[in-house]
């Protein structure tokens, strides 16, 4: 039996879902088990490219079995647009799809709180994707004004449980914006009980499912969204997500122990990225970082924000591959180094004249941080054709083997495109 993880290791965008893309094939299930629809995973394939929010990857190949799990938070209406939009791509979806009764659902009261609240942070914006998933999962760990998919299916407890929480949300956000609009609790009652009737066939209790499944002896494997860095409890406070994007959130979002995962596969990029706020200490404010982020297509999936593009962090990802108890390593992007005279990588942090390797665990210091650089000659050289590690020009590989050693893991997994075949194992 094989239970494998693959979770980001630094600020998310990492390439992911190519990862989980390709291993699917030795998994029958693949498991989503944190966040919401403000990820995005980027699949290509055969020349479709493919763009996944709240869709596992899994669910891209035939006769395995895609699962959201209860740690997710789901808007049920972003859900059906993007199953809508991906069938139109000719993936089947149906039985294959399988979605947690104990998840929480994001409502429009929880992006209309979203969006005043960071109105009011005002210069000290957090940078969300202003989906709700913050506040959904505020309400969540709340309680009293949480609703769960499950929920849906109870009618008159959920109409009722609709009306006290809009009640409430409206007379909140009035007082904190005048321009505020007030929802209608009947509207969206039944707006969203529509979605529920044409999930209901997809909605179960998929703990039970992955227990039975594992008892079973198969497969599972799961995906992570965000990036360990942005782990709510560990990640670079408040500049992170709300839920545990490292592997310390499998457990809890799946309900799956952690102790039956038999190999953690952590994924970084060959440089390093980070969307809205935040301290970054390898941010590249020149035309180095633009041209990563052209060559990179460092644009949000989800958002299509511009991201900010940096040197490869070794303090901050060593960090994530710690927590999260990365066995192996895959490195992303390799190419988009490619046309670079000479490359660095962050090795040390020096804060306030101490040089560490230990990355902060308040933000302050984190701002505080200046790189301690390992500088590497560049290989000039298009590697997007080459299939196998040998094939790399030496300077490549010297940089992986320095990419290794800082982070004291072995790689395993390279990449040199955005195709599956892109990729060397």
């Amino acid at each position: 039996m094989a239970v494998t993880s693959v979770v980001g290791l630094q600020w998310g965008d990492e390439a992911k879902g190519k990862i989980v893309d390709l291993l699917t094939d030795q998994h029958d299930i693949v498991i989503r088990y944190q966040g919401g629809n403000n990820a995005g995973h980027t699949v290509v394939s055969g020349g479709t490219k493919y763009k996944l929010s709240l869709l596992p990857t899994g669910i891209l190949r035939p006769n395995k079995v895609a699962v959201i799990g209860a740690g997710v938070v789901v808007n049920p209406k972003s859900l059906l647009e993007e199953i809508a939009r991906v069938r139109l791509q000719g993936v089947e979806i149906g039985s294959n799809l399988l979605l947690s009764d104990r998840a929480h659902v994001i409502f429009p009261h929880h992006m209309a709180e979203e969006a005043v609240l960071e109105q009011l942070r005002k210069g000290e914006a957090i940078g969300t994707t202003m989906r709700g998933i913050g506040t959904c999962y505020r309400d969540k760990i709340g309680r009293t004004h949480a609703i769960r998919l499950g929920d849906l299916y109870h009618s008159t407890s959920y109409r009722k449980k609709v009306e006290e929480i809009v009640a409430f949300k409206n007379t909140v956000l009035a007082a904190l914006s005048p321009n505020f609009q007030p929802l209608d609790a009947g509207a969206i009652a039944t707006e969203y009980a529509g979605y529920a009737e044409q999930l209901a066939s997809n909605v179960v209790d998929t703990t039970r499912y992955l227990h039975q499944a594992l008892a079973a002896g198969k497969n599972l494997l799961f995906e992570g969204a965000q990036g360990s860095l942005l782990d709510i409890d560990h990640g670079s406070f408040p500049y992170v997500t709300s839920s545990n994007s490292s592997s310390c959130g499998i457990h809890s979002g799946s309900g799956i122990p952690e102790r039956a995962i038999t190999k953690m596969i952590g994924v970084a990029k060959a440089y390093t990225t980070r969307v809205g706020g935040g301290p970054f200490p390898t941010e590249l404010n020149d035309a180095i970082g633009q041209h990563i982020r052209d060559v990179g297509h460092e644009y949000g999936t989800v958002t299509g924000r511009p991201r900010r593009c940096g040197w490869f962090d070794g303090v901050a990802t060593r960090y994530g591959a710690m927590i999260s108890g990365i066995d192996t390593l895959a490195v992303m992007l390799l190419d988009v180094l490619s046309q670079l005279d000479e490359i660095k990588i962050c090795e040390a942090y020096d804060i306030n004249g101490e040089r560490t390797t230990h990355f902060p665990s308040h933000v302050e210091d984190l701002a505080q941080a200046q790189p301690v650089y390992r500088t590497l000659p560049g290989w000039k050289t298009d590697i997007t054709h080459m299939r196998k590690v040998s094939d790399l020009p030496r300077e490549a590989r010297a940089y992986l083997d320095a990419v290794s050693e800082v982070i004291g893991i072995p790689v395993s997994i390279v990449s040199v495109g955005p195709d599956r075949e892109q990729t060397m194992m």
